[in-house]
């Protein structure tokens, strides 16, 4: 997949592609739906995504609670498996967000990236203040000549599926219904960071990572899947992980730590992606180090037992 992030500098392979818009937090199914109906609207051009970097909510209220599912190399991890060639990952700033409606369709789609085929979401907003809509955009796309596909809102089991819904799952300790809406198991990837070091003196070592920016998920422990994404160490493996502040030891700063099962290696500076697959536990606080590390085992037990079919 070729990532494009400078309109000025666009090279003619890149131009004519059939693209699906939006911010893809999550890359749930209703994005996927999105991005199929622009692989079937022109067959035969390039599939792509338009998305934005920093997510506009972040730009224009950046004191905002973290609320990104994903960060943007997670989604393009994402966007990749699922066929797209070309993901057009424009930074939005000032100048972006200054922009008409008419002259982002004219700017951005139409001389800036040429694209053939749009496709947008039926609550799709853009333009200065939000003000261009869908339909605005299928007139513009018709003076000016793209076409432009309005896709329906998806819904499952009565609820539309939304980044809004997946983020109450997960905040409720509910990943797989957020796995429902999503499509596959809510990951948190990143670099692994150096730790404290108590998981190994309590023979647990584990992966620390951050999830600074991230939507936090119930904090607890959960039964995971963990693809290590680089490294000599590359493959998939199962594991525990605990998402919050180390009550026990006075965190503050929450990340996740995950154990991963019979493995022996170092994996500090590699990418993991670990999917949340079941809450088992919330965080908690014990009278002594053996306590601990008797419930740290019974975790593991259970997570095993969780993932033994998986």
């Amino acid at each position: 997949m070729r990532i494009i992030r400078d309109l000025q500098f666009i090279e003619p392979q890149d131009r004519g592609a059939s693209v699906a818009i939006g911010n893809f937090d999550g890359v749930h199914i209703g994005h996927q739906s999105v991005i199929e109906l622009a692989r079937s609207a022109a067959p035969s051009a390039p599939l792509g995504v338009l998305t934005f970097e920093p997510h506009p909510r972040e730009y224009f209220a950046p004191d905002t609670p973290p609320f990104r599912l994903m960060r943007g190399n997670a989604r393009a991890h994402r966007l990749a498996k699922l066929g797209v060639e070309k993901l057009y990952e424009l930074p939005f700033n000032a100048a972006l967000a200054g922009l008409t409606p008419r002259e982002f369709a004219r700017n951005v789609i139409c001389d800036g990236l040429g694209l053939s085929h749009v496709v947008v979401g039926a609550d799709f907003c853009f333009g200065k203040g939000r003000s261009g809509t869908a339909d605005d955009l299928v007139l513009f796309g018709q003076e000016m000549g793209f076409g432009v596909t309005i896709a329906p809102l998806m819904e499952r089991s009565e609820n539309v599926v939304s980044s809004t819904a997946i983020r109450t799952a997960l905040t409720e300790g509910r990943p797989q219904d957020a796995a429902t809406m999503l499509g596959h198991w809510h990951r948190i990837e990143g670099e692994v960071i150096g730790g404290e070091q108590r998981g190994r003196e309590l023979g647990f070592p584990t992966a620390n990572m951050s999830i600074e920016g991230l939507h936090p998920p119930r904090f607890g422990v959960y039964a995971v899947l963990v693809d290590v994404l680089d490294g000599p160490h590359l493959g998939s493996y199962q594991g525990a992980a605990s998402v919050g502040t180390r009550p026990m030891f006075n965190g503050e700063v929450p990340n996740i730590e995950t154990f991963l099962f019979d493995f022996s290696g170092d994996l500090y500076g590699a990418t993991l992606s670990v999917g949340l697959v079941e809450y088992l536990r919330p965080e908690m606080t014990f009278d002594s180090l053996d306590g601990l590390i008797a419930q740290m085992d019974a975790d593991c037990d259970k997570a095993r037992g969780l993932l033994a079919d998986r």
